[in-house]
């Protein structure tokens, strides 16, 4: 569970220095107001707020998520998001070890999101 959680909060570090550093990130994010928690079945996780052009996040959950993924257990999800797979979540969808709940469409835009925490290649 202790790794979960510091993957969860490195997953937010990234995030935010993406905001700071990448111009298109920036853009991305400059007029999304969403609130967005990962989390374990179990209820161990933490939400992400993206308001005003910048990445916050803090440790447990929130009362009302534009959306949540929620894993079965801090394994399946620590496999699911450190996995080299592009299929990774959807085989995790499919296996019912992740759950997408709230609003799809900003799951989507949300996919778009990550896609700023890749290095950039020279």
């Amino acid at each position: 569970m202790l790794k979960f959680k510091f993957l969860l909060w490195a997953f937010a570090q990234l995030l935010k220095k993406a905001a700071k550093k990448n111009l298109a990130c920036a853009e991305y994010i400059a007029n999304k107001d969403i609130v967005f928690q990962i989390q374990t079945a179990s209820g161990s996780g933490r939400n992400y707020t993206v308001k005003g052009g910048k990445i916050k996040s803090s440790a447990g959950l929130t009362k009302e998520p534009t959306f949540t993924l929620t894993f079965k257990d801090a394994a399946a999800g620590m496999s699911i998001l450190t996995a080299k797979d592009k299929n990774a979540f959807m085989a995790g969808i499919q296996s019912k070890d992740l759950v997408i709940g709230g609003n799809f469409a900003e799951v989507m835009w949300f996919q778009g999101l990550t896609k700023y925490l890749k290095p950039n290649k020279k």
